[in-house]
């Protein structure tokens, strides 16, 4: 391996030691060629009724494509080569004895180098993010682009330390008193087999590429099978991929895209096969306690959760309401680290100027989310669009669900796309034993206000919630250090994150790579976290051979 390629490794994984800030691509499109935009979208247009043929896959059954652009509600026209489950596998299997056997220096080599073509096509990767699941053209970019990228080189670099963190031989000798006992040993780490990475429609790289990179830098082969909605933006990864396997030398087949329809799904006959060995999957509960439940496989998931927000007293309330109106409505609250449940204290919660009622919270945040929504400048851009037909009916079906309505779902209107489908959030109001509306997950611009006795229970009820349907992130607010402390304790008992007094330019819903460890791994929300070493370990196993001397 070149010195560049090691050296930006081994910064990379010092940077997850430090846990400091630190970005291996900037996420500020200026950074980028002047005419990179321009560009992107240009090849992002001309891809739109087109056969995509960059894959290097053979074997094809047909072309399949049903993407649909939530900003033009119109179908996108890709179509993609199909191929049967048998097949991927097969030539998964072909490949793998030559993907497990060529050398980690190498290995990671390829991956970097993929990465790196990768970000030659951020701005189109940005427009197919975009116009596959609404969100706006920064969010697209900065998550599909430089910060997935990121993830991935957050897991090849922690992939690349476990795997030379042992010798691969030593002469091993233990005096027996009138002579030396000598064996040579060698150390393998022997990757687990065939693997299979099941995206999501709303985040089609970034919550793909980390268990993907993972399995490959640990020697397994991959197959990528996208959400069929959300085809574009890891299409184009997969091709780089198999550009820069092409050019090394290695088979293509090492990293293959399966994609299918929502009529004629693959994902089982996939899931099943024996020869697949490991799965990752992103998306809903249901579909991840059966991919979860299969026998003989390594599942990472990261499945859904139902976010709190504990509000105890705040110094100053107004920042406090802007900063969460903007976690809930960024992308349209269609995030897994989005916030679904604020307990408020029926009493009202203190701050620097008094108490604040119930009620003026409730309308504190709910001014904060419709002002946001009617914002000119802001309200287009930071709610995006709907990805899908089941969120718009689930803002309705809420919204008419017979709870107290404190702010209604608005359509904002995007100037560029005036067909986009939009919506804002709405706010509602329960109480604490109204649990058929706030104690399930309620995916998208949805937010409910929950009124409790106190601040006790409002933790209580928080920590019993991420128990029992998991929770990838919680946020609190108080002044008071000894309630903060209780509630660090309780939430991550119930192994959850808390970010406290989050205002100005801090957000709940952000996870930075390098630094922030995504889901915990330990509620119901996922068994599986981006990116400690459980997430590489369990991917291979050390095997050690000994020799006679």
């Amino acid at each position: 391996m070149s010195e560049n390629y090691k050296n930006r490794l081994i910064e990379a994984y010092q940077a997850q030691e430090n846990r400091t800030f630190y970005a291996a691509w900037p996420e500020n499109p200026k950074a980028y060629a002047e005419d990179a935009n321009a560009k992107g979208l240009e090849a992002f247009q001309k891809s739109l009724a087109q056969n995509f043929t960059q894959l290097d896959q053979e074997g094809s059954n047909g072309w399949v494509g049903e993407e649909i652009s939530p900003y033009m509600m119109q179908g996108l026209g890709i179509h993609y080569p199909a191929f049967s489950a048998d097949t991927l596998i097969s030539k998964a299997q072909s490949a793998q004895q030559i993907w497990s056997q060529t050398s980690v220096e190498k290995r990671a080599e390829v991956l970097v180098n993929a990465l790196d073509r990768v970000s030659a096509r951020f701005f189109e990767i940005a427009y197919a993010t975009m116009h596959t699941t609404g969100q706006s053209f920064v969010m697209s970019f900065q998550a599909s682009g430089p910060h997935a990228n990121d993830r991935a080189m957050e897991v090849l670099s922690m992939g690349y330390h476990e795997l030379t963190r042992f010798p691969q031989a030593i002469d091993w000798v233990k005096n027996m008193g009138k002579f030396d006992l000598t064996l040579k040993k060698t150390y393998k780490p022997i990757p687990k087999g065939v693997a299979l990475v099941i995206g999501c429609s709303t985040f089609p790289t970034w919550n793909t590429v980390p268990g993907l990179f993972a399995s490959l830098i640990t020697g397994n082969t991959s197959i990528v099978k996208p959400h069929p909605k959300s085809v574009l933006p890891i299409a184009i990864v997969v091709a780089e991929m198999q550009a820069a396997l092409r050019d090394a030398g290695l088979p293509t087949s090492v990293v293959q895209l399966a994609v299918d329809t929502l009529e004629s799904p693959i994902t089982k006959h996939l899931a099943e096969n024996t020869a697949v060995r490991l799965i990752d999957y992103t998306g809903g509960s249901a579909f991840g306690d059966y991919i979860e439940s299969l026998p003989g496989k390594v599942v990472f998931t990261e499945k859904a959760g139902v976010n709190s927000v504990i509000l105890d007293s705040v110094a100053d309330a107004q920042p406090v309401f802007g900063n969460l109106a903007f976690a809930a409505s960024l992308y349209s609250g269609q995030m897994c680290t989005a916030p679904q449940n604020i307990f408020v204290p029926e009493s009202g919660i203190a701050t620097a100027a008094g108490n604040l009622s119930f009620d003026d919270v409730v309308a504190g945040i709910s001014a904060a989310v419709k002002g946001l929504a009617e914002n000119p400048k802001m309200g287009a851009g930071t709610l995006g669009a709907i990805q899908n037909d089941i969120t718009a009916k689930r803002v309705t079906d809420v919204s008419n669900s017979g709870a107290q309505m404190a702010a209604a779902s608005l359509h904002v209107e995007n100037a560029e796309f005036p067909d986009a489908r939009t919506a804002s959030t709405v706010v509602m109001v329960v109480d604490q034993n109204d649990t058929q509306h706030w104690q399930h997950e309620c995916f998208g611009p949805i937010l409910f206000v929950v009124k409790t006795r106190n601040s006790q229970e409002s933790l209580r009820l928080a920590a019993a919630s991420a128990q029992n349907l998991g929770a990838i992130t919680c946020q609190c607010y108080t002044t008071s250090d000894a309630y903060a402390q209780e509630v660090e304790m309780a939430m991550n008992a119930v192994f959850t994150p808390v970010s406290f007094n989050f205002t100005g330019a801090a957000f709940v819903n952000q996870h930075a790579a390098f630094s922030d460890f995504h889901v915990t791994g330990g509620n119901p929300s996922g068994n599986a976290s981006f990116t400690d070493s459980q997430y590489v370990n369990r991917r291979f196993v050390w095997v050690g051979n000994r020799y006679m001397a």
